[in-house]
């Protein structure tokens, strides 16, 4: 299983205009996806006004590769998010047993 975590950080002052994108389409739109097992999303807390997150668990790297593509190392952004997001941050690991 392969673990992606994906972090943004919005512009200042764009921060309530991306939580309604995030919540009204990105959220719903990754818990549709096929080979996604479980979806971690994160808003904005304490220090951090402007960052938000998703921890993604993929059953496969074969199933994350049919969702953004072949180059899943970069980070993929929806067309309406682009004016948003300052920041994009990316990483991926294995699952390892608890």
């Amino acid at each position: 299983m392969i673990m992606r975590i994906f972090q943004v950080s919005t512009h200042p002052g764009k921060e309530a205009e991306f939580a309604e994108f995030f919540h009204k389409t990105a959220i719903p739109m990754m818990q549709s996806t096929p080979g996604l097992l479980q979806l971690l999303p994160g808003t904005p807390h304490g220090d951090h006004p402007t960052e938000f997150s998703m921890v993604m668990v993929w059953d496969s790297l074969e199933s994350l590769k049919a969702f953004v593509g072949e180059d899943y190392t970069e980070a993929h952004i929806d067309p309406s998010e682009r004016d948003l997001v300052r920041f994009r941050r990316i990483s991926h690991y294995e699952l390892a047993d608890a």
